[in-house]
């Protein structure tokens, strides 16, 4: 028997009304997401936890985050052993895929998906995008010609026939490290070099993150369904983070926001404004609080945005520069951020 479509009236997160055919009386919802978990290790190694009581504590924790989200797809950080994925996965309700970045960092942290639908890896990048050269990242030594970590690109099938793209991304921390593993420097003028130094990789990733987005929406943003996720280590406004927008012109909040362009075909929305002010950060430094996860959508989803949120309700840990301190740490010192679709 033939499903009469039925006319919804829906009104999203930007106020903007839709009338909407649809097969029956209800619409489709995917929930997306991102989540530094902060150094998800297995027990007993130089950087997770150190027994195996506050390894479980770590993982009930986290699992009944993810849980209360309502997450159907979640692009992760600081993942530390592929093992220890798995240990999250299974700790989860329901049936979960998992997939991870075969290019972790120094300290063996690498991005990945957790999804409730199979996922199918599209890229694994770690090499700066052409013709882009080697950067400094030191006083001496050779120049950075790759990313700190992999960023992953995969594709999910949230209903039959609609695909999804997500890329998961890590960027260059704002937290600075020293010569000999120091993470104070000996004076000002290696405190401002390092900066540098952390800002060109950061610029660098950025690039190489647009140059990842660029393949997925391939010129057809307004039909692809292109997320991309991460932690970028800087706020919505930072430089690094707007070079991932594209074509300007088209900021949420201004008058082109949603005005039909040339550019649509290539740009991305960051999300940032449509979070609650009151929820509007994901981490928490020295007291403050900032917003350094992100999530950014192509032309075919930024008018199918129904909800943002930073989901801080549990509170979060003041950070200092110092990222050892909290080995033992039940949850993660970030809070997710996600964003619900009609589809």
């Amino acid at each position: 028997m033939a499903v009469r479509p039925v006319i919804v009236e829906q009104r999203n997160v930007m106020g903007v009304c839709f009338r909407r055919f649809v097969a029956g009386a209800g619409v489709g919802m995917v929930v997306v997401g991102t989540w530094n978990l902060e150094n998800l290790y297995r027990p007993g190694g130089k950087y997770g936890p150190r027994d195996v009581n506050a390894y479980l504590g770590k993982l009930k924790a986290l699992a009944a985050t993810i849980g209360a989200l309502g997450v159907d797809v979640l692009g992760v950080q600081e993942v530390g052993e592929p093992e220890a994925l798995s240990d999250l996965a299974s700790s989860l309700s329901g049936d979960w895929h998992t997939a991870l970045s075969r290019h972790p960092d120094a300290r063996g942290i690498r991005v990945g998906v957790l999804s409730r639908m199979p996922v199918t890896v599209v890229e694994d990048v770690t090499a700066f995008e052409a013709p882009l050269a080697a950067v400094q990242n030191a006083d001496t030594g050779p120049g950075a010609a790759q990313t700190s970590r992999g960023m992953l690109a995969v594709r999910v099938e949230p209903t039959p026939g609609v695909t999804l793209d997500l890329a998961v991304c890590h960027l260059k921390s704002k937290l600075l490290s020293f010569p000999g593993g120091r993470f104070a420097a000996r004076d000002e003028g290696e405190r401002a070099r390092y900066g540098a130094y952390a800002l060109y990789r950061r610029a660098a990733e950025a690039t190489t993150l647009r140059g990842l987005a660029d393949r997925l929406v391939d010129g057809r943003g307004q039909e692809r369904a292109v997320v991309v996720v991460g932690d970028l280590n800087d706020e919505a406004q930072a430089a690094t983070t707007q070079i991932l927008l594209g074509p300007p012109g088209s900021a949420l909040g201004t008058a082109g926001a949603l005005r039909p362009d040339k550019g649509d075909a290539w740009r991305l929305w960051n999300l940032d404004t449509l979070i609650p002010e009151a929820e509007r950060y994901s981490r928490v430094h020295h007291g403050k609080g900032e917003l350094i996860d992100h999530i950014l959508v192509s032309r075919a989803l930024i008018e199918r945005v129904e909800e943002v949120r930073s989901v801080v309700d549990h509170g979060l840990p003041s950070v200092t520069e110092d990222p050892t301190g909290r080995r033992d740490a039940a949850d993660s010192d970030h809070a997710p951020v996600i964003a619900r679709f009609r589809l």
